[in-house]
């Protein structure tokens, strides 16, 4: 069969005429630069939390069905909620240090409820992102950004020792799979070429799975009664309201914000070259949070703009709605296939530690390069100092917070990311605009919050 002409021009304009038949490649470049980050967060939570495969399953089942949902809100607006650009949704990779806490202490229904009303806020403080955006600067986002990768290292670690409570955990065999499955990604990464560099996850993920079944350390008991067709589960969950909880994951999804902020301001300049404008700022964040809300119905984790898939639209210059929506449909009716969610839910934790350490590593280095674009000020090396020492470094010595009440306790004493993220905004708040006279370097000029290239993997999603 022949397929239609069509302008290729169109490929780059939002609103541009293309066939449905050449709009899915695109769709599904989109797909393959964030299926794995979309569904690893899900993996790492359910493991704390302690989830059977049955449940874990249905989880990824549901992220499937999340990320393609929110991404058709970004493209297509409902009402004031979605952007209208090109941006991909994905569960996000920023709440697994709070969730993986609060799941331990609380439990995953704790989790859940804390996940509805943050997302609630958010969402709702996204509908007025225009009268308090300004107090989240490039400064503050590259400093969060840098703890979120710092606070993930340990989870990843984790994993790659075989999971929290496993009882191999450090293993030979853990220890073997993990190795593998890195030194697959690197060598991917090495040796790929242009964008399809972005699948050394997938890669590694693969390599780590073969080698894991011919070690016996797969479990292949959930695909015994596996069927065709599942529909993901509504509330598989009965959300608990805590407010320890609701406090933690709240002042997270302010740190997701501050990312959706600069993916959203950076896609409009490597894509449309642009400024961002305010309405679709605004809808952006609002789809961020009111999504996640959705996506804690069906018991999944909070959802976000993904930077990998912005870097693809820097590539590629591909920023046609009809195109990328494509993906989001594929992404749903993916979902309501339960053999994806066997094979995921299956996969060794140590694989997954494997392919994910590096990707947090990643985190760090973007934050870093963050913090190079909004400049080397006296006052933003104070800032970068002050929030970083005061943050990763109180939060390891817990006791320090012992004269606090609980809840106070429960939202900063192991939460490195949350305590980054308030001594950054109070130090910006405070300290003086004008750079001092003994500056080191002049600042940057005005750089959107977040980058947009192919190397900020999983900043967001990230």
């Amino acid at each position: 069969m022949k397929l239609k002409e069509f302008n290729h021009e169109n490929l780059f304009k939002l609103d541009g005429d293309i066939p449905l038949l050449r709009a899915v490649p695109y769709g599904i470049q989109h797909i393959l630069a964030m299926f794995v980050a979309n569904l690893a967060p899900i993996l790492i939570v359910a493991g704390v939390a302690g989830l059977g495969e049955a449940q874990t399953g249905t989880l990824v089942q549901s992220a499937m069905l999340i990320a393609g949902i929110g991404t058709l809100i970004q493209l297509f607006p409902l009402w004031r909620v979605g952007s209208g650009l090109p941006i991909v949704m994905g569960i996000s990779f920023t709440f697994v240090t709070v969730l993986t806490g609060v799941v331990a202490t609380y439990g995953y229904s704790a989790a859940i409820g804390a996940i509805i009303v943050g997302g609630i806020i958010e969402g709702v403080l996204g509908l007025f992102a225009k009268y308090w955006r300004r107090i989240i600067s490039p400064i503050v986002a590259a400093v969060v950004v840098t703890a979120i990768g710092f606070s993930l290292l340990g989870v990843g670690a984790t994993s790659f020792g075989g999971g929290s409570g496993a009882p191999d955990f450090g293993s030979p065999q853990n220890l073997i799979l993990g190795t593998v499955s890195l030194a697959a990604c690197l060598v991917f990464q090495v040796l790929a070429k242009g964008k399809t560099k972005q699948l050394s996850v997938l890669f590694g993920l693969i390599v780590g799975y073969v080698l894991a079944v011919f070690m016996g350390a797969v479990d292949f008991s959930g695909f015994a009664n596996v069927g065709l067709f599942a529909l993901p589960q509504l509330m598989p969950f009965t959300p608990e309201f805590n407010l320890g909880a609701i406090v933690s994951v709240t002042l997270i999804f302010l740190v997701s914000a501050t990312e959706t902020i600069g993916d959203t301001s950076a896609l409009t300049m490597v894509g449309l070259n642009r400024e961002v404008r305010e309405k679709e700022l605004s809808g952006s964040i609002a789809c961020d949070g009111f999504v996640s809300s959705l996506s804690a119905c069906f018991g999944c984790l909070p959802i976000t703009s993904f930077s990998q898939n912005v870097g693809l639209v820097a590539m590629t210059k591909v920023v046609n709605r009809r195109a990328i929506a494509t993906g989001a449909v594929i992404m749903i009716l993916a979902a309501f296939l339960p053999v994806i969610s066997v094979v995921f839910s299956s996969l060794p934790e140590a694989v997954l530690g494997g392919c994910t350490i590096m990707m947090f590593g990643n985190i760090i280095v973007s934050g870093f390069q963050m913090i190079a674009r909004a400049g080397f000020t006296q006052r933003n090396i104070v800032i970068s100092a002050l929030s970083l020492a005061v943050g990763i470094g109180f939060t390891q010595v817990g006791d320090l917070f012992a004269i606090f009440p609980e809840l106070v306790q429960s939202v900063f004493a192991q939460n490195c990311v949350a305590v980054v993220f308030l001594v950054a905004v109070v130090a910006n708040l405070v300290l003086p605009k004008e750079p001092a006279v003994d500056e080191v370097a002049k600042p940057a000029e005005a750089a959107p919050v977040t980058d947009a290239d192919e190397e900020d993997l999983i900043a967001a999603g990230a």
